[in-house]
């Protein structure tokens, strides 16, 4: 992963977060998109961080042929899952992810709000005891 001094440093001391990263190929080449690294307070004064930056991801021209090759099927994505440090240098765990469709979508908010009317329920319940 290419990254600026300043995002090593938040790196380690934890200040990242991938909830929203993905990966995208732009000229055979990896990109996260939306993995923010946000700035220690103690961050040099001259420079400008940017906490949502698009980042390079380094691999190997045969590591980014076999993720292509995958990610060219429909509804696949490449996820960024963990960072973590090997031989000094930051490693990110990347996956092969595949996006919900529509109605496993609305499966999922209707078994959520159904949760959570059993739980005011059974909350209302106790209330009146």
């Amino acid at each position: 992963m290419v990254l600026e001094g300043w995002e090593v440093k938040a790196i380690r001391e934890g200040k990242v977060q991938l909830t929203d990263g993905y990966v995208v190929i732009r000229n055979g080449e990896l990109f996260i998109i939306g993995c923010l690294i946000n700035p220690l307070k103690t961050a040099s004064t001259h420079i400008n961080p940017e906490t949502a930056r698009t980042r390079k991801l380094l691999l190997n021209k045969e590591e980014i042929k076999r993720l292509i090759g995958k990610i060219e099927q429909k509804g696949y994505t490449l996820v960024p899952i963990n960072l973590h440090w090997k031989a000094g240098k930051v490693k990110c765990d990347i996956a092969l992810a595949k996006g919900k469709a529509e109605h496993d979508k609305r499966d999922t908010i209707k078994d959520r709000e159904g949760k959570r009317e059993v739980e005011r329920a059974m909350k209302s319940r106790h209330r009146d005891r």
